[in-house]
């Protein structure tokens, strides 16, 4: 198992960030300054693939009678010792008490070195000031699915076809493992098999099979009508949804 480099770079941020914020780390406010609201990468969702470094925003909406003057540097951390902070956020007012503080952190997986095990849940401590010098330090304050990015293809064969005649359809679902930047095949998972009309914008169900044991996806259907078929992944944990793109069969 590698051991993350960030381990040793996020030291000083660390270090900084306990002088930043009440003893314990425990959480604790002064006043009637509270945070209403995080959000991460818009939807509490952030993947992150093997090669290209992704950007990750995170936003944090807090309340005082007096208002918000700022906030210090937000801490992520996730499971496997997982851990990010961000730069210094910049506070928006949406009116006297309220404003939204934002911030974003880089993850670069050719060099935070990240495990697969630190794919899961995880969680945003944040330090809000107000302007009468009251303050709220939330541990936890908010949480986001911090995942591996997924792929997902399909293949239907042959075409044309005849109407009536078996349609066979392949594909694959894997995901990126973060330890050898590569993508392996997600094993035993359900997947949708998917059917959309040729003039319908909208897919529907045919039948739900699972990966094998390298991720590969088969299975047959009855030619019926000209259509796009494709397979759709929900998602777990630690791996995000993913829709293949539609693979058209001209039925004859």
């Amino acid at each position: 198992m590698r051991i993350r480099a960030t381990v040793a770079a996020v030291t000083g941020a660390l270090a900084l960030s306990v002088l930043a914020v009440p003893a314990a780390q425990a959480d604790s406010s002064v006043g009637d300054t509270t945070i209403t609201k995080v959000v991460v990468d818009g939807d509490n969702m952030a993947s992150v693939g093997t090669s290209v470094a992704k950007t990750i925003k995170v936003s944090v909406t807090a309340r005082d009678d007096s208002g918000i003057s700022g906030a210090e540097e937000f801490s992520l951390s996730g499971p496997d010792y997982g851990y990010f902070s961000t730069g210094k956020p910049t506070c928006t007012a949406s009116g006297a008490t309220t404003s939204t503080c934002t911030a974003s952190f880089l993850v670069d997986p050719k060099v935070d070195y990240l495990t697969n095990a630190s794919a899961g849940t995880w969680y945003v401590d944040a330090l809000v000031d107000a302007r009468d010098g009251d303050f709220v330090w939330e541990t936890k304050a908010g949480s986001f699915k911090f995942q591996r990015a997924s792929k997902l293809t399909v293949n239907a064969s042959p075409e044309p076809v005849k109407k009536g005649k078996t349609i066979t359809v392949t594909g694959k679902l894997s995901r990126a493992n973060w330890e050898d930047l590569l993508y392996h095949g997600y094993t035993n998972q359900s997947v949708k098999l998917q059917f959309r009309k040729k003039n319908s914008t909208t897919y529907s169900t045919v039948k739900t099979i699972k990966t094998n044991s390298v991720g590969d996806l088969k299975t047959t259907v009855t030619a019926s009508t000209d259509g796009y078929y494709r397979y759709s992944f929900a998602g777990t944990t630690t791996t995000p949804a993913v829709n293949a793109t539609g693979d058209f069969v001209d039925v004859r």
